[in-house]
């Protein structure tokens, strides 16, 4: 039998020398990658040093103001890449057993959802699966879902976007907005309004939620709204409270939302603006079977929770 040798220099490489090489292609910093891997600077030159040593090439060009790869370190950088992936999945794979999830499942939620939809499921994930730990990190959707396919997360929830190779999704439900208004704005009183009832110069928006525009949101005129804001939901309401005009929230939202001061909720006629969240998962994951079923459980959830649609 055939055995593909490896030299002796190469073999001397762990997967943490080439993590390091990967930080460094993605930040374009030898100091960025060090804070972002916790090693001094110096450490971290080494260390790429040591890769480059063993694979006979440089892999970065020097001396810029930006780490850019060379041609030939383009080309192994995509190697590396496969081998720190392959590695993610044998340990995936070696925590696969009896457990679901291997015993954790790693969700990444939007700081927008999760602290209004984990209420709802941290009590029935452990009784739907017994044993597993989870553990939850807030972000952005975006970053949520570069720390999936790098493999620092097992899942995300997250609006649609864009297929990804290697990562496979799945519907969850539909969250409806509701409109928070001033105490003091004109239709303040109404339990329902109209969107083209609204004033688009007043309206403060959310660059994660609905920053994108109100296209999507049922207003005309709303495509560049002049406020856009990157803040949390509790910030965003404090922000309508201080300034006045309106903005548009999740309904899971609503019950903490309502007790703040200076604001009043009201639904919103005709066609509804919201946003679908699904769930996504590596294809590689060796808990495919885990995922539908924790698919499964989210969407019952939601179709008892009022106001959403699974």
């Amino acid at each position: 039998m055939q055995r593909s040798m490896i030299s002796m220099a190469l073999s001397a490489v762990s997967l943490r020398d080439l993590a390091l090489v990967q930080a460094v292609a993605r930040q374009g910093s030898f100091n960025s990658a060090a804070r972002a891997m916790h090693i001094s600077p110096s450490g971290l030159s080494h260390q790429v040093q040591k890769v480059e040593q063993a694979l006979g090439v440089p892999l970065f060009e020097r001396g810029g103001r930006r780490v850019v790869p060379t041609a030939s370190g383009q080309r192994l950088l995509a190697h590396i890449d496969e081998v720190l992936a392959a590695a993610g999945q044998l340990e995936q794979g070696a925590r696969a057993g009896a457990l679901a999830f291997g015993g954790e499942l790693r969700l990444g939620v939007p700081s927008t959802l999760g602290p209004y939809l984990l209420p709802h499921f941290i009590e029935p994930f452990p009784q739907r699966f017994p044993g597993a730990r989870l553990t939850i990190s807030e972000g952005k959707p975006r970053g949520l879902l570069r720390r999936l396919h790098e493999g620092e997360l097992d899942a995300v929830l997250a609006p649609p976007t864009t297929s990804v190779n290697g990562i496979e999704s799945t519907a969850l439900f539909f969250e409806p907005y509701e409109l928070m208004l001033h105490v003091d704005h004109p239709l303040a009183s109404r339990a329902s309004v109209s969107m083209d009832e609204l004033d688009p110069a007043d309206a403060t928006l959310m660059a994660e939620s609905h920053g994108q525009g109100a296209a999507d949101l049922g207003a005309e005129g709303m495509a560049n709204p002049a406020r856009i804001q990157d803040l949390s939901l509790e910030s965003l309401a404090t922000l309508v409270a201080l300034r006045g005009g309106y903005t548009l929230v999740p309904i899971l939202a609503r019950e903490r939302l309502a007790s703040i001061p200076n604001v009043v909720l009201a639904a919103v006629e005709g066609a509804r603006p919201g946003r679908h969240i699904a769930l996504y998962w590596r294809s590689a994951s060796p808990w495919q079977d885990d995922m539908q079923a924790f698919a499964a459980l989210l969407r019952d959830l939601a179709s008892r929770i009022p106001g959403l649609s699974a």
